[in-house]
């Protein structure tokens, strides 16, 4: 169930209202009792963030939200705080909220409103009890003058797609199968009305995607490779953007076996990459916004069957680049390869993939951010930033010099699928590089994507990371 976010039209009282307001700021307008300021004044001497007045037949929760001079740093500081409401409205079973701002942060409402909705979400598929587990809240209404309709039905939009891309990645192998996840991508571009082509084995055999056929090459499930597109009639780009993603439905490391623990056992998100190209395009269409964008998604599992692929065999890309493969488990760039080389045929403006692709990624920033490099010009590299701060999915910029490009140096063939124990996330995308001759960044999602432990709005399991990411650049593009 997704939390809707509606304009408040002033008619309707509600029960239940979040008002977000400064430490410092007068508290006049609330309308308080006299015990109500007594209350309020000592909690917040107390440096309390989150204040609950309890009126029986209503309740106000008063938000603390601190100033920051960068307005993104404080619409974060409103999304987190939002999580952290979530239970008090489960402990009220509140199912309609209203929320208030100061006048002049119409943003700080909206990205408290966005909060709620993504802290919302939940994975209850598995669960017999689902219906009791479920959160009480279905409806946040924003009580502020400078919020449109249209950025409530915005926000709706891209937080359905983040939760819809979330599920995906939370889903088993048991079911999300590569062709499972090609027609789960064909119900969303019903939905929202972009168009979904999916490559079965035979078609991927007669284009010689030699990189995506080779790690499936373990699995006794065909590879599947989906091309998502959507073109309104009067896009202000010329030539697309293309989104590429890994979708590799489960990595055991193929015959690099990966150990379980920590490792092994949340490979099922080595998908989050299709999952967020796939989330993204529906948002994009769902909203309709003025841009040509495609997406590509090759998927496989990677498992070490009788016929897997091994160390030391040589793979014929679809670019016709022989590579050894060294380390069966770097398979995602072997199916990025062939992606990425496919991509040429649009002549795109730009291509942007994301892939769970290092543990380099993950050592080097954890999950705060996303690993980026490419060659893209610095305009587009900076739009792609900011887009990353207003929505808090930053960038973390690393050095693509070409002296990375010496360690995938083969002895027998053209490159090697990896190139030592160092600088791991820039060797990927210096291999990933081969294959393009267009404006391209790489994103290395491998630490933000998925995660063990609930992290504030962003979930427990998979976050749903470069949706929101990618929607908002291509509305800023």
């Amino acid at each position: 169930m997704n939390v809707n976010i509606v304009k408040h039209d002033g008619k309707k009282a509600l029960a239940a209202n979040a008002v977000l307001v400064r430490k410092n700021s007068s508290l006049s307008i609330l309308n308080l009792s006299k015990d109500e300021k007594d209350f309020v004044a000592a909690q917040l001497k107390s440096d309390k963030k989150f204040i609950t007045l309890n009126r029986y037949k209503s309740v106000v929760f008063l938000i603390i939200i601190d100033k920051k001079e960068d307005a993104n740093a404080e619409n974060e500081l409103a999304r987190k705080a939002a999580d952290k409401l979530v239970n008090h409205l489960n402990d009220f079973k509140i199912k309609e909220l209203t929320v208030s701002a100061p006048r002049e942060k119409a943003g700080l409402a909206l990205a408290f409103a966005e909060g709620l909705a993504l802290a919302g979400y939940q994975f209850l598929k598995y669960f017999k009890d689902a219906a009791e587990k479920t959160n009480s809240l279905q409806t946040v209404f924003v009580d502020h003058k400078d919020v449109s309709k249209a950025n409530c039905d915005e926000l709706n939009i891209v937080t359905e797609a983040t939760n819809v891309a979330r599920t995906l990645v939370n889903e088993p192998l048991s079911y999300l199968t590569a062709t499972v996840l090609a027609d789960e991508i064909k119900k969303l571009g019903k939905q929202a009305g972009f168009k979904v082509e999916v490559l079965d084995k035979k078609r991927i055999e007669a284009l010689k995607m030699g990189g995506l056929l080779a790690v499936n090459k373990g699995s006794i499930d065909p590879p599947t490779f989906t091309i998502l597109e959507w073109k309104p009639a009067k896009a202000k780009n010329k030539k697309p953007i293309v989104f590429v993603g890994k979708g590799v439905v489960f990595d055991t490391g193929g015959l690099s076996l990966k150990p379980t623990k920590g490792s092994m056992d949340l490979m099922k998100s080595d998908m989050a990459g299709a999952a967020a190209v796939a989330g993204s395009i529906y948002a994009i269409a769902k909203a309709k916004l003025p841009v040509h964008v495609i997406g590509l998604v090759p998927a496989t599992d990677n498992r070490p069957d009788g016929n897997a692929y091994v160390p030391g065999d040589v793979v014929k890309m679809m670019s016709g680049l022989n590579i050894e493969v060294l380390n069966t488990d770097a398979e995602g760039r072997m199916l990025l390869g062939d992606a990425l080389h496919y991509a040429k045929k649009y002549n795109p403006e730009l291509v942007i993939d994301l892939a769970t692709l290092t543990g380099a990624a993950v050592a080097a920033i954890g999950k705060y951010g996303i690993v980026s490099m490419g060659t893209a010009n610095e305009k587009q590299m900076s739009k792609l930033a900011e887009s990353g701060n207003r929505v808090s999915e930053r960038l973390a910029p690393m050095p693509f010099w070409d002296d990375y490009a010496e360690l995938l140096k083969s002895d027998i063939a053209d490159m090697k699928n990896i190139g030592g124990p160092h600088a791991g996330a820039i060797t990927a995308g210096k291999f990933l590089e081969r294959f393009t001759d267009y404006p391209w960044i790489h994103l290395d999602i491998a630490g933000p994507s998925f995660v063990e432990q609930r992290d504030s709005y962003r979930g427990l399991g998979g976050t749903g990371v470069g949706v929101r990411l990618l929607f908002d650049f291509a509305k800023n593009s």
